[in-house]
């Protein structure tokens, strides 16, 4: 039942962007260069776990971002250890042609809640997964291609140092995905 809950919650959110999008009919006949917004899918995650990792990014200037991934796992009894994470981001984009902006390569930080499961620790004879939430910031590199309709690609691996002293949260995390999404 919590399966189905957290499946139709992301459908509405889905939902929500798509209806927002066909709003404005005319966003799609925007220069990219005036189209300031982005969502996207971590397409490894979900083909893999199924964890949906969806992100925003809102495009300040040419040269950089900010936004926000929210990534929850449909599936308790996989072995990737978050279940819900809120990662809040900013990026700074190096690139030589600046024709759509917001694309290339990319340094971002990142701060990270996440809440979870350790792995399985034995207790009296019984494995348990212990329960943690935790606090992370990092950085990550990436690459970005925008083509000339706005459908994006992007690459991106980092790594973060959980903060606090948890005896259950993992110490170091892996940002990593392959996303998939839209400018408009």
């Amino acid at each position: 039942i919590t399966c189905m809950k957290k499946i139709l919650l992301i459908l509405l959110f889905a939902n929500g962007f798509s209806s927002f999008s066909q709003e404005n009919t005319s966003e799609s006949a925007k220069p990219l260069t005036e189209r300031k917004h982005e969502i996207k899918v971590g397409a490894v995650k979900l083909l893999a776990g199924p964890i949906f990792e969806g992100t925003y990014e809102y495009i300040h200037s040419k040269d950089f971002t900010f936004g926000s991934s929210i990534l929850v796992n449909l599936q308790k009894d996989n072995s990737w250890n978050e279940d819900f994470s809120i990662t809040p981001f900013a990026r700074f984009y190096f690139q030589e042609s600046k024709e759509y902006g917001a694309k290339g390569f990319f340094v971002e930080s990142f701060t990270k809640y996440s809440a979870g499961r350790d792995v399985e620790i034995e207790i009296n004879g019984h494995f348990n997964k212990k329960k943690y939430t935790a606090f992370a910031i990092g950085l990550s590199l990436g690459k970005k291609w925008v083509n000339n309709t706005g459908f994006v690609f992007e690459p991106i691996i980092g790594i973060g140092r959980t903060l606090g002293n948890s005896d259950f949260a993992p110490d170091v995390l892996l940002r990593a995905d392959l996303n998939i999404g839209y400018r408009f």
